[in-house]
């Protein structure tokens, strides 16, 4: 417009630019009466939402009002345009970053929220946070006329140059991705790899994966390196495990009654010892017959893999006092030797009820 600016033009103005005022503080006051309502339901998808509104509304009020102003003003065509894109930037970065937080707490809450998902978000947060800045970057520069097709072929070559310089990074980054998507590990899952490393995850974040040994070490592997290792989860499929515990008697024990005892002490360690499983049905599987024993496995159900050796210890010291109460043996390991012709000779031995024999047809 040519016009020179009048005091009607000057009041219309004003009156815009209020109203947007008006518009943003009491859309303000709205949206923090829908924010305690939100937080009574127990999905919190709501009171990301409706937070991201009450930074996004108000400025889209008052950047309506100062558009509406500046329309009722005689301006210039080119100071107009340049208004209307500044108005449009500002609301778009507003947009922007309050879209990349709303994606962003959205896909934190469905992770935690889901079994199904890996409990770290690390990942998957910051990704979400980039790819939304980053579209919200090319529609800035589109809204300003600048093309975004050349910047988007530089960034393509450029990219690749990047990738062939940060192979070890990108493998670990696409790596830790694959990790969480085919939830094969999660946070607090006890792993032990085929290299030796085990204990408790941590954390998998975006380069690495963090192991707590149960020396209360911390244990850093990359992810790449994790993805290619031969790996036991004790977490997967379920929490619960069994044990197995190796025990042996004399031959001359009857088998009858020691699978009973032994099945009574199982019962007991399973009821009284933190850790065991209550329900697990007492096991017990003579297999050998050894040198000097009887050998047979005893099986334990452990609520999950650390408590194991609370449940060994306390089993094994029942065991040995029950079996000392019952009169039943548990031999040693024994070997008899001979002299023969002056030197040491070291030959197989007999057990009998008696005590140990050499083998008769060396000769002892």
């Amino acid at each position: 417009m040519n016009r020179a600016l009048t005091l009607d033009d000057s009041v219309l103005a004003g009156i815009a630019l209020a109203a947007g005022l008006l518009a943003a503080f009491l859309s303000r006051g709205l949206l923090r009466w829908l924010a305690k309502h939100a937080k009574r339901t127990k999905w919190g998808g709501d009171d990301v939402l409706v937070d991201a509104l009450r930074t996004v509304v108000p400025w889209a009020a008052i950047a309506a009002g100062a558009a509406a102003a500046a329309a009722v003003l005689p301006l210039t065509r080119a100071v107009q345009r340049t208004a209307n894109q500044s108005l449009t930037v500002l609301l778009i970065f507003v947009v922007t970053l309050s879209a990349a937080r709303v994606v962003a707490e959205l896909v934190r809450s469905v992770t935690h929220s889901r079994s199904g998902v890996a409990g770290s978000a690390t990942i998957f947060v910051n990704i979400t946070r980039i790819l939304v800045l980053a579209i919200g970057f090319l529609v800035v520069l589109q809204t300003l006329g600048i093309s975004i097709a050349p910047l988007l072929t530089a960034l393509g070559v450029g990219g690749l140059a990047v990738a062939l310089a940060l192979q070890d990074t990108l493998a670990n980054l696409f790596a830790g991705i694959h990790i969480l998507a085919s939830k094969t590990v999660q946070p607090g899952d006890y792993i032990k790899l085929s290299s030796g490393e085990e204990g408790y995850v941590e954390d998998i974040n975006w380069r690495q994966t963090t192991v707590r040994a149960l020396s209360n070490n911390l244990i850093v592997i990359p992810n790449g390196q994790l993805a290619k290792a031969n790996m036991t989860n004790f977490m997967r499929p379920e929490q619960q495990l069994t044990i197995l515990v190796q025990v042996g008697v004399a031959y001359d024990s009857d088998l009858e009654h020691v699978e009973k005892v032994t099945t009574d002490v199982v019962a007991e360690v399973m009821t009284e010892i933190s850790g065991a499983v209550p329900d697990h049905e007492p096991a017990v599987r003579f297999h050998t017959f050894g040198d000097s024993r009887i050998g047979f496995t005893v099986i334990l159900g452990v609520g999950e893999f650390s408590d194991q050796y609370r449940i060994k210890h306390e089993f094994i010291k029942r065991l040995h006092k029950r079996y000392r109460a019952e009169g039943i043996r548990i031999p040693a390991p024994a070997r008899t030797v001979t002299l023969q012709q002056g030197a040491v000779a070291s030959i197989p031995h007999q057990r009998t009820g008696d005590g140990l024999t050499a083998d008769p047809a060396l000769g002892g």
